[in-house]
This record gives C-alpha cells, sequence and structure tokens, in this order.
C-alpha cells in the first residue's frame, strides 16, 4: 500500500503506538508519521505510507492548526494537566481584554525554549531522560512562527484558545509563557491538532475505522495541487532513471503519469524538469 492515511489521534496513545497499530492492521512496515503529538493530544497525525514516507520529512514542515485549552491555577513540571504539580494559586481573575492582548503579543516569530519533558536529544540522550533522573541540562530553544492566534473562550478557571503555528512549536511551552505573561499559574489541560497543512480533522479516521476497512487513503493529486502529465515511452525510460526531460511548461511542479499511473513529481529548475519525488 502506497499513500497518506490521516488518523484522528484518540488519547492515551502516542503516535508511536498508533503506527505500531497501523503496521499490524495494514500488515506492512514501512509507516511513518509526520509529526508528533503527546498521548495527552487528540486529532489530526498524517500517516505515510510505502513508498510515501518519503513525503515524511515535507508533511512534517506544514503549519498546524490546533485547539487548546489551559487550566488556570496550577503549573506542573511536564507542562500539562498529567504532571506532577509544582505550584498552586487560588482567586485567579483574568480580564477578556487583556487575554486577547496577551495572545496577539504572541504573533510572529520567536524563540522558544523546548520543554524538559520532550524527546529532543541533548548529547545523545532525551531531554525527558534528564527530568526522570532530576539531571540538570541546558534546554534549547528553537525559533518558531505563531502565524495566528484567537481567543475562544476565558474564565477565572480556564482560556480556550486556536493558533496556527510552525513546524517545532510546542504548544505546552506556549500556554506556559503565555500565563507568565498573564501574571497567573496554568497548564495545558486538552489540546487537539485540527489541521496540518491541507489535512484537517474531517479527513481524518479513528483507529476503529481503520479495523473495520472504513477508511480512504491520499494519493499525489489529493495532496498536491499540480497540473498532470503523461509521458511517452521515450520520456518515461528518462524518468524512470531520474534523468531531466525538457517539457514546454510553465508550473513549477508537475505530476507525470506514464499510462495513467503516477510516476514522479518533477521540478522546474534551469529550463528544464528535474526529480523531486520519484514513486
Amino acid at each position: 500500500m502506497n499513500g497518506i492515511l490521516v488518523i484522528n489521534k484518540e488519547s492515551g496513545y502516542t503516535s508511536r503506538d498508533v503506527v505500531n497499530i497501523l503496521n499490524k492492521e495494514l500488515n506492512t512496515k514501512k509507516i511513518g508519521h509526520t509529526g508528533t503529538l503527546d498521548p495527552l493530544a487528540t486529532g489530526v497525525l498524517v500517516i505515510c505510507i510505502g513508498k510515501y514516507t518519503k513525503l515524511v520529512d515535507k508533511i512534517t514542515g506544514y503549519d498546524k492548526e490546533y485547539i487548546a485549552t489551559i487550566k488556570l491555577g496550577i503549573k506542573t513540571d511536564t507542562l500539562d494537566i498529567t504532571g506532577n504539580v509544582l505550584e498552586s494559586m487560588d482567586n485567579i481573575y483574568v480580564d477578556k481584554k487583556v487575554v486577547i492582548h496577551t495572545l496577539s503579543s504572541f504573533l510572529g516569530c520567536s524563540m522558544q525554549e523546548v520543554p524538559k519533558y520532550s524527546a529532543v536529544k541533548i548529547n545523545g540522550k532525551k531531554l525527558y531522560e534528564y527530568a526522570r533522573k532530576n539531571e540538570d541540562v541546558v534546554l534549547p530553544k528553537r525559533e518558531i512562527n505563531i502565524r495566528e492566534i484567537e481567543l475562544l473562550d476565558c474564565n477565572n478557571e480556564e482560556i480556550r484558545f486556536r493558533t496556527v503555528v510552525s513546524k517545532g512549536t510546542y504548544i505546552r511551552s506556549l500556554i506556559q509563557d503565555i500565563c507568565e505573561k498573564l501574571g497567573v499559574l496554568g497548564t495545558m489541560s486538552s489540546l487537539t491538532r485540527t489541521r496540518q497543512g491541507k489535512f484537517t480533522i474531517d479527513d481524518a479516521y479513528s483507529l476503529q475505522d481503520i479495523a473495520k476497512n472504513k477508511y480512504k487513503v491520499f494519493e499525489i493529486e489529493d495532496i498536491f495541487d499540480y497540473p498532470c502529465y503523461e509521458l511517452d515511452d521515450t520520456e518515461y525510460f528518462k524518468v524512470k532513471n531520474g534523468s531531466s526531460i525538457n517539457l514546454e511548461k510553465n508550473a513549477e511542479f508537475l505530476i507525470l503519469k506514464y499510462k495513467k499511473n503516477i510516476v514522479a513529481i518533477y521540478q522546474k529548475k534551469d529550463n528544464c524538469y528535474k526529480p523531486n519525488f520519484m514513486l
């Protein structure tokens, strides 16, 4: 099987758990996911199968949309509701206008500190391994881009918001920064990824759907809005061998077909088309 499968991940599963389950259900080992979701989180997990695993890095780089909830009044070691409570506070008051202004202040590019309970490696060791042993380590920072952020609801117990972010953004860390700016304690209590690139939660299937064989696999033409070109025998021989081809086309990318089957995506460079993705 080759294609893209969009899973609506349930809470309690790691992204690796989902891949392991799909290995068995689809009877294939060649599967990769395109952006880790914490066990607490739910929603869109884009899965690449077979030859489409070559697209993992490309799809991982797509913007992601989330809906997150902050529980006010506590701070945890993991920055989410599953962690150990480090601090707590009572009688919290948040003003809606202040919350809106604070959220909008995070728009654009900034440097974000990676949470200590994460799988990022330092000196060959994952950060959560340092955290579990109470070993000190300097947490790395990464540039992120908050492209959209809006308040959905707020009261003195929780804040709910929607955001669109770049690759590598930790919503847990964003929430921590938001709470610090508001002058309150808070932790992430729920997180749903509603979109990754053009893949939305409406496109997603549960693991139960997969078990019942009720799902659709996306193919190249479903993913990219590139024009198609039907190769002749001579052109196909060149493409099969990864050679460039000369075509009188203006499109930057072309989906190449041979006998109606997709064989590659080619990109226009130096007045000819060269391999971008081979099937």
